[in-house]
């Protein structure tokens, strides 16, 4: 059974910024390929969380590389996966 994504209020922020960022600067088209590449990921955490690099051991904080430019940091806790 696949966990809860709950995501924080500073990843919320960082993810509208970013995509008006990608409507203003580039397309609509690029900003649908982003969600895609965004949405593959999410999916890949959700089959296997564990799959992911640290970037930090102490707190348990992973990371999965989005695009060269983008970083979902992620950590797995008993009910849920905090973005």
């Amino acid at each position: 059974m696949r966990k809860p994504i709950k995501w924080s209020s500073h990843a919320d922020e960082d993810f509208a910024k970013l995509l008006e960022y990608l409507e203003n600067r580039w397309n609509n088209t690029v900003c649908l390929k982003f969600i895609s590449k965004l949405d593959f990921c999410i999916d890949l955490i959700h089959k296997n969380p564990n799959q992911f690099p640290f970037l930090n051991v102490e707190f348990q904080i992973r990371k999965c590389v989005v695009t060269k430019q983008n970083t979902l940091y992620y950590r797995e806790m008993k009910q849920e996966l905090k973005f």
